[in-house]
């Protein structure tokens, strides 16, 4: 596939573009893993975030079949003709020219698939990797699962369990939303141009409820960011960022009626630690 990819975007006078953080995949043993781990069907949606030089895009289309729908987000207008020319391929992809950041997944999926979830696929910008992440898992987008090539060390965070060096409130916000599952890890030379870092391949299955319950879901990220915003710190010094009216010795008392000890650090605390904290401190 990679002489195929170079010679599509030589025949498109196409550059990956390093502040669009493009890095287009060229092997193709990936692409059908990617594929693979989406498990789509015939008359399936699917959205995919960042198409580029329509590596991906064609397998898409012939999983979900004449009777499903593609709907691929892309905002580099170079890349125009080619994705133009793959339209009228397949008749089933439709390229939406958004800012994945500011896409309505659910207006912009909902002509296609009734009542059913969406699936998204897409091989992320590393420099938007986060900023699209939460709002994809905030905006309550009825989306059944997500397939994203994201850098390795993001991959890391999202698997990362409580008390290693990984773990972080990135790690918090995808596992209270997701069940998160490596698919592969992903070396540079899969890339045309290869980028400096290695990559890997997550799914993530939307939850249909969260693993906790949270008296607040807002308080309950509130204490999550404030915790990890200066991991040296104590839990009890670290949560004096929320400015909560109640002294230290309050608080202290409020965690350790919920059995949790003021001394821990942000990063020792499971999800199910954070929201007894987090029902302490507000409920």
């Amino acid at each position: 596939m990679s002489k195929e990819l170079r010679q599509r975007i030589a025949q498109y006078g196409i550059r990956a573009k390093k502040g669009l953080g493009q890095n287009f995949l060229s092997d193709s043993e990936y692409v059908y893993r990617i594929v693979d781990a989406a498990e789509l069907s015939s008359g399936d949606v699917v959205v995919e975030i960042g198409p580029g030089p329509a590596t991906l895009t064609p397998h898409l289309a012939e999983a979900v079949g004449p009777e499903g729908k593609v709907l691929a987000i892309e905002v580099d207008e170079s890349l125009r003709p080619l994705l133009m020319d793959l339209c009228r391929e397949y008749p089933q992809v439709e390229i939406l020219w958004q800012d994945a950041l500011k896409v309505d997944y659910d207006a912009v999926t909902a002509p296609y698939r009734g009542d059913k979830p969406f699936t998204l696929v897409a091989n992320l910008p590393y420099y938007i990797t986060t900023p699209i992440m939460m709002g994809l898992l905030e905006g309550r987008f009825n989306l059944s699962h997500m397939v994203i090539m994201v850098q390795k060390e993001v991959a890391d965070r999202m698997l990362a369990r409580a008390g290693t060096k990984d773990y972080g409130a990135l790690s918090v916000a995808v596992q209270y939303h997701c069940e998160v599952k490596l698919v592969t890890k992903v070396p540079p030379g899969a890339f045309i141009p290869p980028p400096k870092v290695s990559s890997a391949v997550v799914r993530l299955n939307r939850r249909r409820q969260p693993p906790v319950h949270v008296f607040d879901e807002k308080a309950f990220f509130r204490v999550v960011r404030a915790a990890f915003n200066q991991r040296r710190k104590t839990l009890l010094n670290a949560l004096g960022g929320l400015g909560l009216e109640m002294t230290k010795t309050e608080m202290s008392e409020r965690l350790a009626q919920a059995g949790i000890d003021p001394g821990r650090r942000g990063e020792t605390l499971n999800l199910d630690e954070f929201a007894r904290v987090t029902d302490a401190l507000y409920r």
